[in-house]
């Protein structure tokens, strides 16, 4: 499987392409606000031959949903994530209009997902953990063959997601990070929603938000 990063938008918002040699493909948070940046993913998908099967988001702040429109209508796909983050989702133009953004309303979806499901497409899958906090229906993709998390915005390099957001909890965020992603391999890479990568054992050993809970 191999994992393709854009960083978009004012908030500097990290979208990914999944795909692998089947040339399926789902994208991931398309946080794409101008035509651009809507060229530049589409164009990477049309360069690579590549087959769009879902549009997922880790969950649905106005950032990680910005593309989700013109994805559903460039690939007839609605969006697909966790039912408790659907009250974020239709807040997205009160929350673009307070921050002075452009907002293209994004479809709701026809099927939500849960913890404990899979996405499957070509030859990989993708478990699904729910993991609150950030956002009440946030969830993370874990591909456990090539040991990646795409983690949206639970898990940063050094830091953890805000908590001070709409429906946010710091100790919900909290439990979600201890029993749902400390407790993987070490080595897995954690794909983050804003600034670079890290992996699971850095964040267990130096992460200063998780000292206290990490083990050590």
């Amino acid at each position: 499987m191999n994992i393709q990063s854009f960083t978009f938008g004012p908030f500097q918002e990290n979208t990914f392409v999944l795909y692998d040699e089947t040339k399926e493909c789902v994208i991931i948070d398309p946080g794409c606000y101008s035509a651009s940046e809507q060229m530049k993913l589409s164009g990477f998908i049309t360069e690579n031959g590549l087959k769009p099967t879902y549009l997922l988001n880790t969950h649905c702040h106005v950032d990680h949903i910005a593309g989700n429109k013109y994805i559903a209508d460039t690939y007839n796909l609605l969006p697909v994530f966790h039912r408790d983050d659907l009250p974020v989702l239709k807040s997205q133009l009160q929350v673009s209009t307070m921050y002075g953004l452009p907002c293209e309303p994004s479809p709701e979806p026809e099927q939500f997902i849960s913890e404990g499901d899979q996405v499957k497409f070509g030859d990989s899958v993708l478990d699904i953990f729910h993991t609150p906090g950030h956002a009440p229906g946030h969830v993370v993709f874990y591909n456990k063959a090539k040991g990646v998390l795409i983690n949206g915005d639970v898990l940063f390099s050094g830091s953890i997601g805000r908590t001070d957001l709409p429906l946010g909890d710091f100790d919900t965020l909290i439990k979600s990070i201890t029993t749902k992603l400390l407790i993987l391999p070490e080595n897995t890479v954690v794909y983050c929603g804003h600034g670079f990568e890290t992996t699971i054992g850095k964040e267990k050993r130096s992460n200063p938000f998780l000292q206290d809970y990490s083990g050590r």
